[in-house]
């Protein structure tokens, strides 16, 4: 056997399988958004289920939820009672939830809603416009812009109450 030839074909393929080995501990999900930190991506968006607008820097001084989400997205379902519950809970403290509808038909957005309920606005990103500023990859995704308009904190897949909580705790404590 020669030595040599076996050294360079570990040293070949050592780096290699060390490469594999971290792949196995990354989620090919998860994609760092460059927003926490800085300044929330204005929108002025049509409501759903009403003629109003609502703009995202007539909110400044008060926390924003925004939530992506679809009427075809199964997380998104479950994660909607935990929002509601939320919503209601910090409604008499300063915090604005704001629904934005991602690739959905209005009509089958209404549909959800109605069926599932709802506790704060949903708005229509037509063309999907606001979603590209926001760099959503997938619904659902939450982004928290705290009263200065800059994004506090963003999840991509369903956000859980415990998460929801000590988020919105912590940006109303920081008065």
């Amino acid at each position: 056997m020669n030595w040599n030839r076996a050294l360079i074909g570990i040293g070949v393929a050592m780096p290699i399988v060390g490469l594999l080995a971290y792949g196995l501990t990354v989620d090919p999900r998860y994609i760092a958004s460059p927003l926490p930190g800085r300044e929330a991506p204005a929108f002025v968006l049509p409501a759903l289920d009403t003629s109003d607008t609502i703009s995202l820097d007539a909110l400044r001084g008060k926390i924003v939820l925004v939530n992506f989400w679809a009427s075809w997205c199964i997380p998104c379902r479950q994660e909607h009672p935990v929002l509601l519950e939320a919503a209601q809970e910090y409604a008499d403290q300063d915090v604005i939830f704001l629904g934005i509808t991602y690739n959905d038909a209005p009509e089958d957005s209404k549909r959800w809603l109605k069926e599932l309920g709802q506790a704060f606005p949903s708005l229509v990103d037509k063309g999907a416009r606001t979603a590209i500023d926001y760099g959503v990859a997938g619904v659902p995704e939450t982004f928290i812009v705290d009263r200065n308009g800059v994004v506090a904190f963003k999840k991509f897949g369903p956000i859980t109450r415990a998460e929801l909580t000590q988020k919105l705790d912590s940006l109303l404590a920081a008065i």
